[in-house]
């Protein structure tokens, strides 16, 4: 499996567990990928749920560390 599908295997779980979900894909290399999702509160723990073990399957079966962070889109952004 390439990263590439790897990314849109999460994505489509991540669509499942929140359709209102808005997602940031950077490949960080040909094995290494980050997904962040900003979603409605009530929803970022389905998200969670839905990717964690699919992450650890791509780690340890397909070699491809995929790793999802998921914000609170309603949450003000955080100032520097």
């Amino acid at each position: 499996m390439t990263v590439d599908e790897a990314i849109q295997q999460m994505q489509a779980k991540i669509r499942a567990a929140c359709a209102a979900a808005d997602m940031k894909v950077t490949k960080m290399s040909d094995e290494e990928a980050r997904i962040a999702v900003l979603a409605p509160a009530g929803d970022m723990q389905r998200i969670k749920d839905a990717t964690f073990q699919p992450a650890i399957d791509f780690l340890n079966k397909d070699g491809l560390d995929i790793q999802v962070f998921v914000y609170d889109k309603d949450a003000p952004p955080l100032k520097g």
